[in-house]
């Protein structure tokens, strides 16, 4: 065997599941693009394959918008908007809430997208990647500082000074644990869904999945996505929640 074959003996099931579903041929390790680093060349991909999606799906829905009869995506869309825009306004104020509603209603669609796409065979959600959720959760901890020094000028760092409890600064560990959490909480979600799908669909043969083997991966992919919708809904929800907590007239 040449060096970098791989060695379906010498690995894991789970490992040994990614490679026989790996369709597309993607690396499994990181790569160092253009000289940029090492980065997940499947990620990257599918982060641009969910962001096509994602504009083509809100060109189709809000390119021919009506008042008598709108289509049913219209009317999908309008209603996500409305409900999300009723957090933000019951989170923020209106005024808040008006500037913060292109990113919030963005955030949602672009994870729902992200979160559903990984249930497609051969495919990968962006959001199975730490260093997408990572990424996306320290962009919304500095928003809600800039948001914070926006509204409340430096007075706003000065809960962070205090209390003190054992000479550490709470509100700072506090304040520093959210991105942790805000990014690894979707990652854990997805990315378990993912594995089991993969393990599922590697293990149970042809002739068990003819005889109705494959209500297990029919129900665990119902599960997920209803999972990934709750996701996608509770990283924007805590997105509005962080900045409010911020911009907040009263800390």
């Amino acid at each position: 065997m040449a060096a970098g074959d791989y060695d379906p003996h010498s690995q894991d099931i789970l490992t040994r599941v990614h490679h026989e579903l790996n369709f597309w041929g993607f690396p499994h390790g990181p790569v160092d693009l253009f000289g940029l680093g090492a980065m997940n060349l499947k990620t990257i991909v599918m982060t641009w394959v969910v962001m096509i999606l994602v504009i083509i799906f809100t060109v189709l829905a809000t390119r021919n918008m009506q008042l008598r009869r709108p289509g049913k995506m219209q009317l999908m869309v309008e209603e996500v908007f409305r409900f999300l825009r009723g957090l933000a306004v019951e989170n923020l104020g209106v005024k808040k809430a008006n500037s913060m509603m292109l990113l919030v209603f963005s955030l949602f669609i672009y994870l729902l997208f992200c979160n559903l796409w990984g249930l497609v065979p051969t495919m990968m959600s962006p959001t199975a990647d730490p260093n997408t959720t990572l990424g996306m959760s320290v962009s919304i901890f500095i928003l809600a500082q800039l948001m914070g020094l926006y509204y409340k000028g430096f007075g706003y760092f000065k809960h962070f000074v205090q209390p003190f409890v054992f000479f550490l600064p709470i509100n700072i560990v506090e304040e520093l644990s959210k991105p942790l959490t805000h990014g690894f909480r979707i990652y854990g979600n997805i990315y378990a869904g993912e594995v089991l799908i993969a393990v599922l669909l590697g293990l149970i043969p042809l002739t068990a999945t003819i005889l109705g083997g494959f209500t297990a991966t029919v129900v665990w992919l119902s599960f997920s996505i209803f999972v990934g919708t709750v996701q996608a809904f509770i990283f924007t929800m805590l997105t509005i929640v962080y900045v409010s907590m911020a911009a907040a007239d009263h800390h």
